[in-house]
C-alpha cells in the first residue's frame, strides 16, 4: 500500500537537506508518494499566506508530513508557524530523543535522552499576549489544564514502557509557579503510581538543567511542560554536539509531524553546505512511526557509521563536503 507523505520543504536550508533526505528515503524501497506543500516564507513569496489552507487540507489527508526549517522572526513580525501547526492539528506530544554518535564533537558517550515536551498550551499560547502603546509593558499568560498534563505525562509512561526504559523525570518549577507549574506536577506525582514498573522523579527546572550538564546519564525520559521542554531538549542537543543531531516528532491522535528542529539558517542557504543529519533522523523516526522498524534502523546505522569513519563529512561535524557529498557516503552504506 502506498504512503503518501505530505512534505514541506521549510525555508533557507530546508530544500537543500529536505532533497538529501528525500534521497535517502528513495533508496529504501518503502513506495512513498511524496505531496510536496508550502508554508513559511516560501509559501509567503508564492502565494501570500504563511500557511496556505492547500497545505493544512493535505496534511489533515495524508496524516503524515515531513518538515524542513520554518523561519520565525525574533521579537517582531508574524508569529510561529510551527507553532500554529501544533495547535491546529492538536499534536500534544513533542518527542526530542538525543543519542550520542561517534565521531562527532559531543561532549559525552553514551548519552541517550528522550525529552517529551507538552506542545499545545503553557507559555506558548499566542492568546493573551500585550503591550502597552508606548511599549513599556507587556504581558502573557501561561495556561496549563489538567487534560493536556495528562495527556503528555500519560504519553511518556507509555512511550518509556513500549521502549523499555527505565526512569521517567517530571520537570517543573512549582516551587514559583504554583498554580501552573504545581498542577502539572501534582498530575505528574498522579499517573505515575499507574506504571509502578518505572522509576519516577521530579526536579525543579533550574537544578535539571545544572544536572544534565554534571550528570546527564542519571536521565533516560524527561517529561515537562511547553517552555521548559524547548529549552531542555535543545541543552540536550548541545551534549551530542548540537542541533544538527536533534530530530524531532510532533504526534497527536490523527496527525504526525517529522521535523529537524533547528532553524533556516540563512547564512549558509544556497551554499550547499548544510548538514541534513537531524532531517534524516526525524525520517528515520517518521519511517519507525509507519511500522517499518528496521528500515528506520538501517538509515541511523549508515549516519553512526559515515560519522565515525568520517567520511565526507559537512563543515560542522568537522569535515569540508557539500550536502550532497555526505549524503552519497550515506547512501553508500544504507
Amino acid at each position: 500500500m502506498t504512503q503518501t507523505i505530505t512534505i514541506i520543504k521549510g525555508d533557507g536550508i530546508g530544500p537543500e537537506i529536505m532533497d538529501a533526505t528525500l534521497r535517502v528515503l528513495d533508496q529504501l524501497d518503502l513506495n512513498f508518494n511524496y505531496d510536496f506543500k508550502l508554508a513559511g516564507v516560501a509559501a509567503l513569496e508564492a502565494t501570500g499566506d504563511l500557511l496556505p489552507a492547500e497545505t493544512l487540507a493535505a496534511i489533515e489527508a495524508n496524516k503524515i508530513c515531513l518538515k524542513g526549517p520554518l523561519t520565525t522572526p525574533v521579537g517582531k513580525g508574524f508569529s510561529s508557524i510551527n507553532v500554529a501547526l501544533r495547535r491546529h492539528f492538536k499534536l500534544f506530544a513533542n518527542v526530542r530523543p538525543v543519542v550520542t554518535f561517534e565521531g562527532t564533537k559531543s561532549l559525552y558517550k553514551d548519552i541517550d535522552i528522550l525529552t517529551i515536551r507538552e506542545n499545545t498550551e503553557g507559555a506558548y499560547l499566542s492568546e493573551g499576549q500585550t503591550i502597552n502603546e508606548d511599549r513599556t509593558v507587556a504581558e502573557s499568560k501561561i495556561v496549563v489544564t489538567r487534560e493536556a498534563s495528562e495527556n503528555i505525562v500519560r504519553y511518556a509512561f507509555d512511550i518509556a514502557k513500549k521502549a523499555g526504559r527505565k526512569k521517567v523525570t517530571a520537570v517543573h518549577k512549582a516551587n514559583i509557579m504554583k498554580t501552573t507549574s504545581g498542577l502539572f506536577l501534582e498530575v505528574a506525582q498522579e499517573m505515575a503510581k499507574e506504571y509502578p514498573g518505572i522509576e519516577f522523579n521530579t526536579l525543579i527546572v533550574d537544578n535539571t538543567c545544572m544536572q544534565l550538564v554534571m550528570n546527564p546519564d542519571q536521565f533516560d525520559v524527561i517529561v515537562t511542560t511547553n517552555l521548559f521542554g524547548d529549552i531542555i531538549s535543545d541543552l540536550c542537543a548541545g551534549l551530542v554536539g548540537g542541533l544538527g543531531m536533534a530530530p524531532g516528532a510532533n504526534i497527536g491522535a490523527d496527525v504526525a509531524m517529522f521535523e529537524a528542529v533547528h532553524g533556516s539558517a540563512p547564512d549558509i542557504a544556497g551554499k550547499k553546505i548544510a548538514n541534513p543529519t537531524a532531517l534524516m533522523l526525524a525520517a528515520a523516526m517518521m519511517i519507525e512511526h509507519l511500522g517499518h522498524v528496521d528500515k528506520a534502523q538501517s538509515v541511523r546505522t549508515a549516519i553512526k557509521q559515515t560519522l565515525l569513519e568520517k567520511d565526507r563529512l559537512t563543515g560542522d561535524l568537522g569535515g569540508s563536503a557539500h550536502t550532497a557529498e555526505f549524503t552519497d557516503a550515506v547512501i553508500s552504506r544504507l
